[in-house]
């Protein structure tokens, strides 16, 4: 029987946030519909954390960061939904993608029909899923014991916390779960570690679905060095052991990292490791070079 590549699956389910997600599900965009983001709700900074702070919601910065990501076809309406403004005013710095997004929230639409409606906008094929409908935020415990509240400030740790939790505890959306109940091929990363991959774990019916799972599940380390002094701190290996244990299962069947990544303990793994940058942005993935890595793990994996 011949392996399987990309072009055989049926649907393949990628986890994260921001650029890192954006960079992935653009790489995989020729899987259209069979292709869905389930896309981290945690964030509390920028024009995201301000829309938060001012009349609640969920997160859409790192949806909409997606979105732009996936757009192929660039109009008006793309324009428009990445347009920031700037000045002196109450605007200054907002995203009209994430107050676009927000007002159909107010609107009693769905999180994820909101989503789906600017989808067909833009004309963009692939799904993406809020990891939940539910306002949450990230928290941790300290090296010390003590309780840190918010994305933004547990990326400012020094020490790797004792732990992260998500508060309140909410609930995943059912249609993230429903996806990785029916998927092929699961991809993990890149993005920051704690911040954009751990809070999707930390979800209990997720992490569940995760564990059950019988698709390769592929962890993409970054390339340039996490910001988060307490997230740079971790081996490959290290990354890899705390997935796992939110998991419940060694699940990770194969991990794709650039040239200068320290193998470590992770070498008796599969480990696809070769060069992944972009030309213009070097810590950025190259979307044809992470298409051909994610092809040759998939060969591999059998």
């Amino acid at each position: 029987m011949r392996s399987r590549t990309l072009a055989d699956l049926d649907r393949v389910v990628a986890l994260g946030g921001g650029h890192g997600l954006g960079r992935v599900m653009s790489s995989l965009s020729s899987l259209g519909s069979r292709l869905t983001g389930i896309v981290t709700t945690t964030d509390n900074g920028g024009s995201t954390g301000r829309i938060r702070r001012s009349v609640g919601g969920i997160a859409w910065g790192d949806m909409r960061n997606c979105l732009n990501q996936l757009i192929t076809e660039p109009s008006v309406a793309s324009a428009m939904f990445e347009y920031r403004f700037s000045g002196s005013g109450e605007l200054d710095g907002h995203n009209l993608g994430n107050l676009i997004l927000r007002a159909l929230d107010s609107l009693s639409v769905r999180p994820l029909e909101a989503m789906n409606l600017v989808r067909r906008l833009l004309k963009v094929d692939a799904e993406l899923i809020p990891m939940s409908e539910d306002p949450v935020d990230l928290a941790a415990i300290d090296a010390d014991g003590q309780p840190i509240h918010g994305e933004v400030n547990v990326d400012r740790m020094i020490k790797i916390p004792r732990e992260l939790m998500l508060e309140p505890q909410v609930k995943a959306t059912r249609e993230a779960l429903d996806a990785i109940a029916e998927a092929d091929l699961i991809v993990i990363g890149p993005g920051s570690f704690f911040t954009s991959l751990m809070p999707l774990l930390l979800l209990k019916e997720l992490a569940t679905e995760l564990r059950r799972s019988r698709a390769h599940i592929v962890y993409i380390s970054n390339l340039g060095k996490e910001l988060s002094v307490a997230a740079a701190s971790l081996t490959l290996q290290d990354k890899l052991n705390m997935i796992e244990k939110q998991i419940g299962r060694p699940a990770i069947n194969a991990a794709i990292v650039g040239p200068g990544v320290h193998l470590g303990e992770a070498s008796s793994r599969l480990i696809i490791q070769r060069p992944l940058e972009a030309m213009d942005v070097p810590y950025r993935h190259d979307r044809e070079l992470l298409r051909l890595a994610l092809e040759d793990a998939l060969q591999r994996m059998g």
